[in-house]
């Protein structure tokens, strides 16, 4: 039986298999672009943050001191024992660092929202209030501190105040040798100097609120409380938050004005947990104790920020 061959086609085997493209070893060069430009904020936030947190959790558990002879040795929980057992003047600088965010939180966010209100309304010289309650934001607290220093002192411009308005019937004191006027002292100066910064934040929430809301409250018969309760405020709770948070962890941290006016006094009734952990681990030295104080205070305004946010969270 005779056989057939078929001859293939011209070109037929031409044709090769399209072979899909090798992806190139290495990082794409957009990744390796942007790994540049994140290069040095990272080696920034390493340097002096991410390291400084690690020394200071492990610098924490042993009883280094700045300058010794000695090499640091590990004592386990020993310097957390000594802070919330042994230590009165921990205990004092806590409560007072209590005292101190329990009141200027509310009275700071809440008379910023009252500028902010006052300011968003169509007035004159609008523009000239908002400069002057910002000028102290702008303003070093180091030297807003020193010039309330001698404002306080029994014949400084704050008693000489109290004396000519009141004709002569209060006379002051010492505000910042009396431990039960050196803490409200130093609030009243907080108040003072942060609240401008707040006021603008309020202001910029204000300013993202729809005018319409405002327009169909009214046409319903609403009176300024309820569009302020109903309209404003629902409006206002991510800058609340915002500000609630940068507040408390402001307050938590106050260590300037405790440092230039009172030095923790008069009988450590202004030392604060900042104060006193610096004052512990650089001017005593005892930088594993400084460093467990440190600990204490990052995991008391975590917690209290995290109770912050879970109770002006949104319900929906």
């Amino acid at each position: 039986m005779a056989t057939t061959d078929f001859a293939p086609a011209p070109g037929a085997h031409d044709k090769q298999p399209e072979s899909k493209p090798r992806r190139r070893a290495g990082r794409h060069p957009d990744q390796r672009a942007a790994l540049g430009l994140a290069a040095p904020a990272m080696v920034l936030l390493s340097l002096f943050l991410i390291i400084p947190v690690i020394l200071a959790f492990t610098i924490a558990f042993t009883n280094m001191r700045l300058i010794s002879p000695n090499p640091p040795r590990f004592v386990g929980l020993d310097n957390f024992i000594r802070a919330l057992i042994e230590d009165e003047v921990f205990r004092a600088s806590l409560l007072n660092t209590f005292y101190f965010a329990a009141v200027v939180v509310p009275v700071q966010a809440g008379l910023g929202l009252i500028l902010a209100l006052l300011v968003n309304q169509k007035l004159k010289g609008r523009n000239i209030f908002r400069t002057i309650y910002f000028i102290p934001v702008v303003t070093s607290m180091v030297v807003v501190s020193i010039l309330w220093r001698f404002m306080y002192q029994e014949d400084g411009l704050i008693n000489s105040m109290l004396s000519t308005l009141t004709g002569g019937a209060v006379e002051g004191t010492a505000w910042l040798s009396n431990p039960a006027t050196a803490m409200p002292a130093i609030m009243v100066l907080s108040v003072w100097q942060g609240v401008g910064f707040h006021m603008v934040i309020w202001l910029a929430g204000l300013q993202t609120i729809p005018q319409y809301l405002y327009e169909a409250a009214e046409l319903d018969g609403t009176n300024r409380w309820q569009r302020f309760r109903y309209v404003t405020m629902p409006g206002l709770k991510p800058t609340m938050v915002f500000v609630l948070v940068t507040i408390t962890i402001a307050a938590f941290a106050l260590f300037v004005q405790i440092d230039v006016m009172t030095q923790g006094g008069p009988l450590d009734s202004t030392s604060t947990l900042v104060f006193y952990a610096v004052r512990k681990g650089y001017r005593e030295q005892e930088m594993g104790y400084g460093a467990a104080i440190s600990l204490i205070f990052f995991v008391l305004v975590l917690a209290v920020s995290l109770i912050q946010r879970y109770m002006t969270r949104d319900e929906d």
